[in-house]
């Protein structure tokens, strides 16, 4: 390597600023008469000449330099393409001389291998997180630098260490150069930042499966990304079902638009949000559409799956009832094997405590003092382990007796009754159907009340399903026309009255289920044109006989008081039914013709 390589104006920046000064023959050089001096000889920057050789020699050292970051960086390329390269290991893994094994320790094994078993019964990395809060684990972390370079630090999981461990391919017994790349960007104040970037899996450069042990497969890692994939809530292009959530509506995050193929969300609607709806409102938010594509009740969806799930489970589950039993037995003995792990290693601690008391020279106050409290803290720690554990399998670790077995196995027989019962959550059914169904596609038909489900059964079967939607309040309320029809004919020979008591006497009600009354009888009526029943043949109206005489309304109701004309009322309030016979209505005749009060008005005076 050249001197010029190894000094400081070697750098592109340095470079510039050796030529800036001197291009126009003038700079800092020209006052201050500074001299460069190397192993070959002395140069004034201000000199052309001088200032020239510099530049060369510069950029002779930049080449030189790019060579040498080449080579270093082809002989980590080599080095990492078979899988020799070294660097820090995630925890749970070691190097035991130049080989990756897992770490001895069988409590730190235990700690990994619950985080992958956890997250897959849970399904979530949050969820993993809350279990080990829950049962009261720990997870170790490896400390690098320091007084504390290499020792296991025990402390609380967080979710970022779960997605780090689910994300790193080294648990799945490969190696693997390239996850990050080193990206420049310029900062708010104008300097060169770099920072690390991951890579997808496809650019990996070095990818080497089975390189060492591992705590799961490579399938295994490759369904845990897609699973943390399928949990994102903020990605366009998800389609998977989402992990069973807290919410009542059943099918959240298996319903797919048969429009546009996204997810339909949950909305609540409603005074306190108490109508679930799933919609589907992407082409709206993308302005490619004024409307959504679809937005229907979650209530009718949700039963018309349910119904269709329990009537699907047949004996045939009885296997999946023993899968089950034995997962959870394993479950339960794989976290209590790590408590009884932890257990062991503060026994370990107590009884190394113990024998460095021993061992000590009881001369040496000083020394078997702290010594004694060592032991003493080490065995309280044990104390207080070993009630935690009794604690935990009171709590959690029960025994499966052989009457529990017959009832797993009559799963199939129970569960409708599983299905239905007040201690089963929503997220437990959502979970139990999450098992059998992979998602459900919604396409609407012709008719806007009726939809069809398409089930994609973990099986890979299609099945659809035709669901009809409700009517909305308006169209629940509307009287069929068959009742209309019936009080059109009710009403050509009954009075209002005479109705309400037929209907009620039937046992039928309103529309909102209250008994019938006069003013819902007479909005009928106005509503539909039903007319009053038909005055008898040979009768007149008030208004008939006002019209026929040519007199007001009053002097109508006047003979009618006075017995000057034959009225009758079906009942009292009812229309007036008059009969006007010959001699009557001479009489009226000739009255309105001799009245001073009442003008002769009317064409059917003269004869």
């Amino acid at each position: 390597m050249s001197p010029w390589a190894r000094s400081a104006p070697c750098s592109p920046s340095k470079c510039r600023a050796w030529r800036a000064p001197t291009s126009n023959g003038t700079g800092c050089s020209n006052f201050t008469q500074t001299l460069v001096i190397d192993e070959d000889g002395i140069y004034d920057p201000a000199d052309f000449n001088d200032s020239l050789i510099l530049g060369m020699k510069g950029t002779f050292a930049q080449a030189e330099l790019h060579l040498i970051r080449a080579r270093l960086h082809g002989g980590k390329l080599h080095k990492a393409a078979k899988g020799e390269l070294r660097f820090s290991l995630p925890v749970g893994l070691v190097f035991e001389g130049d080989t990756i094994v897992l770490d001895p320790d069988q409590e730190v094994q235990g700690a990994v291998r619950s985080v992958f078993q956890l997250f897959e019964r849970e399904g979530t990395a949050y969820a993993v997180v809350r279990r080990f809060q829950d049962l009261g684990l720990r997870f170790p972390r490896r400390s690098y630098g320091g007084a504390w370079n290499g020792r296991l630090i025990w402390g609380r999981l967080t979710h970022s260490r779960v997605l780090g461990i689910l994300a790193n391919p080294f648990y799945a017994g490969s190696y693997v150069f390239g996850r990050h790349q080193e990206h420049r960007r310029l900062g708010p104040d104008g300097e060169v930042c770099t920072h690390s970037v991951p890579v997808s899996p496809e650019a990996w450069q070095v990818v080497i499966h089975d390189h060492h042990a591992g705590y799961i497969s490579w399938d295994q890692f490759l369904a845990n990304r897609r699973r943390l994939e399928a949990n994102r809530t903020n990605g366009e292009a998800n389609l998977l079902p989402g992990p069973a959530r807290e919410g009542l509506c059943l099918l959240q995050g298996m319903l797919l638009c048969a429009v546009c193929g996204r997810r339909l969300t949950v909305r609540y609607r409603g005074n306190g949000g108490v109508y679930p709806v799933y919609q589907c409102s992407w082409r709206h938010k993308e302005a490619l559409d004024r409307h959504a594509c679809l937005s229907v009740p979650a209530a009718p969806l949700d039963e018309a799956v349910a119904n269709r799930l329990v009537s699907a489970v047949t004996p045939a589950t009885i296997q999946l009832a023993l899968a089950a039993l034995t997962t959870l037995e394993e479950r339960e003995q794989a976290i209590a094997e790590q408590w009884r792990r932890r257990v062991e290693r503060a026994r370990y601690e107590a009884d190394l405590a113990e024998s460095r008391y021993q061992a000590v020279d009881p001369n040496n106050r000083l020394v078997a003092s702290t010594l004694e409290q060592r032991w003493e803290a080490a065995m309280r720690r044990l104390r207080d382990l070993e009630g935690e554990l009794a604690a935990f399998e009171r709590q959690h670790l029960r025994a499966v007796t052989a009457e529990q077995k017959r009832q797993i196995l009559d799963l199939a027989v129970d569960f409708p009754a599983l299905w239905t019962a007040s201690s089963t959550s929503a997220r437990d059914r959502k979970r139990l159907l999450r098992l059998l169904i992979r998602d459900i596609t919604v396409e609407t038909t012709s008719n806007a009340k009726r939809l069809r489900l398409h089930l994609r059964w973990q099986g890979g079967a299609v099945e659809s399903l035709e669901v009809t939607l409700p009517p909305n309040r308006a169209d629940a309320i509307r009287y069929p026309e068959a009742f209309v029809g019936r009080l059109r004919r009710l009403a050509e020979t009954f009075d209002d009255s005479a109705i309400i008591a037929q209907l009620n006497s039937e046992g039928l009600t309103s529309s909102t289920g209250k008994p019938f009354t006069v003013s819902m009888i007479r909005w009928l009526r106005y509503r539909h044109r039903i007319p009053t029943p038909v005055a008898p043949d040979g009768t007149l109206s008030v208004r008939q006989v006002r019209e026929r005489y040519g007199v007001s309304l009053w002097v109508v109701h006047y003979w009618i008081q006075h017995g000057h004309v034959d009225a009758r009322q079906r009942r009292p309030g009812m229309p007036y039914a008059i009969t006007i016979t010959d001699e009557i209505d001479t009489k009226l005749r000739t009255w309105i013709a001799t009245s001073s009060h009442l003008p002769a008005k009317s064409p059917t005076l003269v004869e």
